[in-house]
């Protein structure tokens, strides 16, 4: 049974399959005499095997450097110090020390908003191969601790648009975008299609963002104070 779980994952659950490979059981040569095998009984099994592999859990340190490992996120020379970024090329532990000293974001599986992470608890890794890691969210008690994909669901944590800034918009760009529904106000992804510039000082920027969101693909036009930038932009 362990091979055919390596072999077919989650599939083996099905209800169908289980039933198939519970009567070969119970007609093999060897179980003569014996109660039949039921279909419950292997699916309790797998479930049970499933369970195992899900819940590989780890401290938030290892969390971390898993992180680094697989998640497609680059670290340039602008996040880190002139003088250092050849030092974290070199070491990958340098690297791992040094970027505990980053901030992250994360999106929730709630309302699909990305909220600041206060502290990476632990780490996952499914059947599948994908890592997850259990966030806690900054201002967010520990009932609100979530399990989010690594490689799409966290990411460093973006900046909010400065009024001088504003060249550094274009249109294309992800951005996170402040948007205020009828029921919540979070932050959500959004591309930028539409930039009216208009002239400003380094203390206010009169410009208009037309941004396009990725939950749903409403349109709205927003000022800078709603905006943030990624840290590659």
């Amino acid at each position: 049974m362990e091979n055919i779980y390596k072999e077919i994952g989650a599939e083996a659950l099905d209800p169908d399959f289980c039933q198939r490979l519970a009567t070969s059981f119970s007609f093999a040569p060897n179980r003569a005499g014996k109660p039949a095998t039921t279909w419950e009984q292997v699916q309790s099994w797998f479930e049970d095997r499933q369970k195992e592999s899900l819940l590989k859990v780890a401290p938030p340190s290892v969390a971390l450097k898993l992180f680094v490992d697989l998640s497609d996120a680059t670290l340039t020379d602008a996040t880190f110090p002139n003088d250092a970024s050849e030092t974290f090329q070199k070491s990958k532990v340098k690297k791992v020390t040094d970027l505990s000293d980053l901030t992250f974001e994360a999106k929730s599986s709630r309302d699909y908003a990305w909220y600041d992470v206060s502290a990476f608890l632990s780490y996952r890794v499914l059947y599948t191969g994908e890592l997850e890691a259990r966030v806690r969210f900054a201002g967010f008690r520990n009932t609100d601790d979530e399990w989010v994909n690594v490689k799409k669901a966290v990411r460093e944590r973006s900046i909010p648009l400065e009024p001088s800034e504003c060249h550094r918009v274009k249109v294309g760009d992800l951005v996170l975008c402040f948007r205020e529904r009828q029921e919540l106000a979070v932050y959500c992804d959004a591309h930028v299609v539409g930039v009216q510039r208009r002239s400003h000082d380094a203390r206010d920027c009169g410009c208009i963002f037309v941004v396009r969101y990725e939950y749903d693909g409403m349109e709205e036009s927003v000022q800078w104070q709603r905006l943030c930038r990624r840290p590659a932009q």
